[in-house]
């Protein structure tokens, strides 16, 4: 983690939006109309997607990827223009939110300028051409940066537009070497101080890929010295298995759980049920109890929460990136969840939700996630049944009434037990006076058994 990361990112909401898709103008300025709907969600920053021009050589679609980017400097003409961006920046601005831009630094578009005027910045393969590390990734060129010069233009330009917006989504930045990250921060530094820092890191399998096929690929661990946050890819296949009854509950439970030692201390995850490379929740979590308690816990686990535009209404369909395919936001498809998101957002700002006291554990019976954040004897409480079931839960918790925050309802706490109706569950309440271990932990189960079998015990 960057020494000087501010916590309290962990209280943000990030809202992502595809220019060209998200209205049927696909412009900047268009964009501009549904800032008031966006900023009423509880939203704290604005990314855009690449908004760059792009390549036409090996593009993919009829319009190609915004991630097939053919100069850095320029914003692409079919959006608008540099005046529209910093228009839309200051509308942003305006109603209290910040703007995060993308950064796609490992590669360009095959015709990019940087291609045509120093081609020696490239990665080759054996026959000397430029060319990718990932075979499908046809529509592009990797950078090297084994390249000094290279560094300095792309630091350069990050500051650019460091002037401009408040922070960078980078992507890809696992396989971008940690010094150069490093350095651009700390030169961005001197022209916006305040300036964010999310980093797509990968998931597991594809960092054993590049270093099996010796390319660099740093881990989330690694990736934390220059960022503030990290993407949560890291868990994100147990939870795509676990949707798909292919991997258990709790092996789901125990890498979140093992999330908490593995990272520094005030590690912060871009925590997300969706983004445009997925698919959409809802075609993946099919009851609508179970949608309320997957959307409940992204917003109360620990981390940044990122919403992927039409998400909050329940939109089905993927957009396509390389084709214009705006989202039709008169279409009901799913359920909307527009009331959720804002009732989530007003819990997400409670100071203690940046706290380095964040406790999950489960019960794998009734596939029910229990987590809360303490300070001092005070808890902030949240219960989450992952199959949206009326089920009987044990937690630590003095026997009482107690008031559901998301709809005001009593919640009864008898005998030790806390039951569930559906609805995801999240409450003050205070510790016992000694710690629990009534809840199911896998992880600790796990620790155990392997102490028991190199004692022999």
């Amino acid at each position: 983690m960057a020494r000087d990361t501010d916590i309290h990112l962990r209280n943000k909401v990030l809202y992502s939006v595809f220019v060209r898709n998200h209205t049927k103008e696909g412009t900047l300025r268009a964009i501009e109309d549904d800032l008031d709907r966006i900023q009423e969600l509880g939203t704290d920053y604005v990314w855009l997607l690449p908004i760059h021009p792009i390549g036409e050589v090996n593009r993919k679609g009829n319009l190609g990827s915004p991630y097939a980017i053919k100069d850095y400097r320029f914003i692409d003409p079919t959006l608008g223009t540099e005046e529209d961006f910093r228009h839309l920046v200051e509308e942003i601005h305006k109603r209290g939110m910040g703007i995060i831009m993308d950064v796609v630094y490992n590669h360009t578009s095959p015709d990019s300028l940087l291609a045509k005027e120093h081609p020696e910045w490239f990665y080759q393969d054996r026959t000397g051409s430029p060319s990718h590390r990932f075979v499908e990734w046809t529509d592009v060129i990797d950078l090297d940066y084994n390249n000094v010069h290279l560094w300095n233009y792309q630091i350069e330009t990050l500051k650019y537009w460091a002037t401009i917006v408040d922070g960078f989504r980078c992507d890809c930045a696992s396989m971008i070497p940690i010094d150069f990250w490093l350095l651009a921060r700390k030169e961005v530094e001197e022209v916006n101080p305040t300036c964010i820092w999310v980093a797509e890191t990968m998931y597991p399998d594809y960092i054993f890929e590049l270093r099996d096929e010796g390319f660099y690929a740093a881990s989330d661990s690694e990736v934390y010295a220059a960022f503030d946050a990290t993407y949560d890819y890291d868990s994100r296949s147990l939870m795509e298995g676990y949707l798909n009854g292919i991997v258990s509950f709790e092996s789901f439970l125990m890498i979140k759980q093992r999330q908490e030692v593995q990272y520094p201390e005030n590690y912060i995850k871009l925590r997300f049920l969706e983004n445009h490379d997925q698919k959409r929740v809802q075609t993946l979590v099919k009851s609508e109890r179970a949608l309320l308690n997957w959307t409940a816990f992204l917003y109360f686990e620990k981390g940044m929460t990122l919403i992927q535009a039409g998400q909050e209404k329940g939109i089905l369909h993927t957009t396509s990136l390389f084709n214009k395919d705006p989202l039709v936001w008169e279409k009901k498809e799913g359920i909307d969840l527009t009331w959720l998101f804002k009732k989530l957002e007003q819990l997400k700002v409670e100071p203690t939700f940046s706290s380095e006291h964040y406790h999950l554990t489960g019960d794998k019976d009734c596939a029910s996630l229990y987590g809360y954040y303490q300070k001092g004897e005070d808890r902030w409480v949240g219960i989450f049944c992952l199959r949206g079931a009326e089920v009987s839960m044990l937690v630590d918790i003095p026997d009482g009434t107690y008031r559901n925050l998301l709809n005001n309802e009593d919640i009864f706490v008898e005998e030790g037990r806390v039951s569930l109706q559906g609805m995801p569950l999240i409450f003050k309440a205070k510790a016992p006076p000694k710690r629990s271990e009534l809840v199911y932990s896998p992880y600790k189960e796990q620790v155990s058994l392997s102490a028991r079998e190199q004692t022999g015990v």
